[in-house]
């Protein structure tokens, strides 16, 4: 056997998709239902991105917080593995220990040890209220956490009573945010934003291009054109929808 007849395996980096989920008690009813629905629906799409990708295999992570905060999985897995457990809501809307929790998880230590090296996160944020707990601080430390600066970050509203500012201010752009009114909206944005934060962020970049963050934020723009009852954060001073989460 010659040199060229042997296939020397390449190992993949890793792509880690973090959902942080606000599942306290103003979530109850046909939000959570639809957000749980959404995920289970999507992860069939996320493991195909991930099988057909050569640059990356993609693992799912997910947070939820109410009065404190609950990992799904002790660790990320692999989107062929990762099996939904539904979430439920109840309780307050502890934000500012999600963000502390959140870092604590971006690191070698936590859940970016890939072997093989990891792509920077994508970390799609869920919220229908605004935070009962002091967050400033959880969040300011998230916000110097290195892995967290380069994730491509989105935040979807759900709702009129979800805190944009504080939305905005994870993202650190206002356009990342985007605004839905009811469950179909919901389930369509969830759908969009983790299919295109998986696609774009588990490529490789090249020198030149626009940021992955800005690639993920004008797909989705483009997406909610046509996703009645979803609408850029921005545009929500002069929006005609109306909260229907029957």
């Amino acid at each position: 056997m010659s040199l060229l007849d042997e296939v020397v395996s390449v190992p993949r980096r890793t792509m880690v998709l973090f959902f942080v989920i606000d599942t306290s008690g103003s979530m109850m009813g046909n939000k959570i239902g639809a957000v749980n629905d959404a995920v289970v629906n999507v992860l069939p799409m996320l493991e195909e991105i991930s099988a057909t990708n050569p640059d990356a295999e993609i693992k799912v992570a997910a947070l939820e917080f109410s009065s404190g905060t609950s990992w799904l999985y002790s660790e990320p897995k692999l989107a062929s593995e990762f099996v939904w457990q539904d979430v439920t809501a109840s309780g307050l809307t502890a934000f500012g220990e999600a963000c502390t929790e959140l870092s604590s998880k971006l690191s070698r230590s936590g859940f970016m040890k890939s072997a093989s090296g990891s792509f920077a996160p994508a970390i799609i944020l869920l919220s229908d209220g605004a935070p009962t707990d002091n967050y400033e601080n959880g969040l300011a430390k998230l916000k110097c956490n290195n892995w967290f600066k380069a994730a491509i970050k989105i935040a979807i509203a759900i709702g009129d009573d979800a805190d944009q500012n504080v939305l905005k201010e994870f993202t650190g752009n206002s356009e990342a945010v985007f605004t839905v009114h009811n469950i179909d909206a919901l389930k369509q944005i969830i759908r969009v934003v983790a299919v295109t934060s998986s696609q774009i962020g588990s490529k490789s970049s090249t020198a030149g291009e626009t940021t992955k963050q800005e690639q993920v934020v004008d797909e989705i723009k483009d997406a909610v054109d046509s996703i009645d009852g979803a609408e850029v954060a921005t545009a929500v001073d002069s929006s005609s929808y109306k909260d229907d989460w029957d």
